[in-house]
């Protein structure tokens, strides 16, 4: 089975936990078979895997994701990198393209798109399984899952089937309706359109050439900025006569608030967090290395990180986007390849950074031409590399960095690092990569 993730997002939804670089797929808030902290991101492969171990999945995403992506999953998945933001047609049709032509993958396969954040039970990837099946068969040139509604929701499309049997061919498409009009399509037999669907690689190949003037997949990906942003939806879906839909009643969550994500909760609080006996329906997200005490509190949600603190009623967090996007402040927390990095103090002319590293991982050779930098190992074992000379490095020890040198830090095990920028101005923008033999 090949699986096309749509990883999108602009971390705007689940603030302050989520931000730029980490979009809500990206957070621990879920608990595996093993009691350990998971993303979604993590559980949406754990749960494909576990229906089809041989599942070859590719993410398709923006490259602000592709260090959490690597950090978070290793080199499990392969990664098809937009240049820029698109909408959802061209970001598909350039993962057909780098699966056809980079990845040798034949065009009489079949391959599945699902979004990476909804919050299911394994039975939604044995129904992706079971689209495989049907596009094998060859009925329609597009198979789509359709969500059994359990609310008339105005949140989502709604697919209109010919028939109520379990595959049907689509009778027409709705947009976004208001609540009445839900309740109208759902007695139709209306289905919510989650947006997955599934085809053969040589179709969805053909509509992109039939649509967008290339040759290849670097040939499409030198002309990204170009194409104009359109959905798959109305590009693909809605103009094709050949396209039937699968029912799925199983477990189905759109978490995209903090009051959805709450109800998919394990435990009120994560993190150091106390909730006094008289708190009801109330939960606690807390990254921050200080406890939060709530009192008395109905119906709230309360999340702290390094990037800020929330505190909303949990009907109102839906509503958050537009003030998120008010706040100006630069990220404070980000994943990387080789670990993660927290600010933890920030003013004129200097910037101070908690570094964990992982072991066996290491920053890229690289240089900053208007800032010092002096690191401070607290914990672990390692070696520094500045302008090509080598240094083993252990808890206690103090590298210097002068600008315009070139520098990395290899970890030998789990490192932990205090890193104290200082220059007249200090941005993210300020860094040349080099090749390290």
């Amino acid at each position: 089975m090949n699986i096309i993730l749509l990883s999108g997002g602009s971390g705007k939804r689940l603030w302050p936990l989520s931000n730029d670089i980490r979009s809500k797929q990206f957070i621990k808030l879920f608990k595996d078979e093993q009691g350990e902290y998971e993303s979604m991101v993590q559980r949406v492969y754990r749960q494909i895997t576990t229906v089809d171990p041989d599942a070859k999945v590719t993410i398709a995403t923006s490259k602000t994701q592709v260090s959490a992506i690597h950090n978070q999953l290793g080199d499990k998945v392969s990664v098809c990198v937009e240049p820029c933001r698109r909408d959802t047609f061209p970001a598909i049709a350039l993962a057909a393209a780098y699966l056809h032509d980079e990845l040798g993958v034949g065009e009489d396969e079949c391959v599945a798109v699902c979004p990476v954040d909804p919050y299911v039970d394994l039975s939604y990837y044995e129904g992706v399984e079971r689209l495989e099946k049907l596009v094998n068969q060859g009925t329609a040139n597009l198979t789509l899952m359709g969500i059994e509604p359990t609310v008339p929701s105005k949140k989502y499309g709604y697919i209109i089937p010919e028939n109520p049997n379990e595959v049907s061919a689509v009778k027409e498409f709705k947009e976004k309706p208001d609540k009445e009009t839900a309740k109208t399509y759902i007695s139709q037999g209306a289905l919510w359109n989650a947006g997955v669907f599934a085809f053969k690689l040589g179709y969805l190949v053909q509509k992109a050439h039939e649509m967008i003037d290339f040759t290849d997949y670097r040939d499409l990906f030198s002309k990204y900025d170009t194409l104009t942003k359109i959905s798959f939806d109305y590009a693909v879906v809605e103009k094709e006569p050949s396209i039937q839909v699968m029912r799925y009643s199983g477990e189905w969550k759109d978490v995209g608030s903090w009051n959805m994500m709450a109800e998919v909760m394990s435990e009120n609080t994560k993190g150091k967090a106390v909730l006094d006996e008289s708190c009801v329906n109330t939960h606690v997200f807390n990254e921050l290395d200080i406890p939060v005490l709530v009192m008395g509190c109905k119906d709230l949600v309360v999340a702290a990180s390094c990037d800020g603190i929330l505190v909303s009623d949990k009907e109102r967090s839906g509503a958050m986007k537009p003030y998120v996007e008010a706040i100006t402040e630069e990220v404070r927390y980000a994943e990387k390849s080789w670990g993660t990095y927290t600010v933890i103090d920030a003013q004129p002319g200097s910037m101070t950074i908690k570094v964990a590293l992982s072991a066996g991982s290491r920053m890229r050779y690289h240089s900053h031409e208007l800032r010092d930098e002096v690191w401070t190992i607290l914990s672990g074992k390692g070696t520094t590399i500045v302008d090509g000379m080598e240094q083993i490095v252990r808890p206690g020890d103090v590298v210097s960095v002068a600008a315009g040198c070139k520098h990395t830090l290899i970890a030998d095990t789990d490192m932990s690092i205090v890193e104290v920028q200082v220059g007249d101005e200090i941005s993210q923008k300020d860094k040349q990569v080099f090749e390290l033999d």
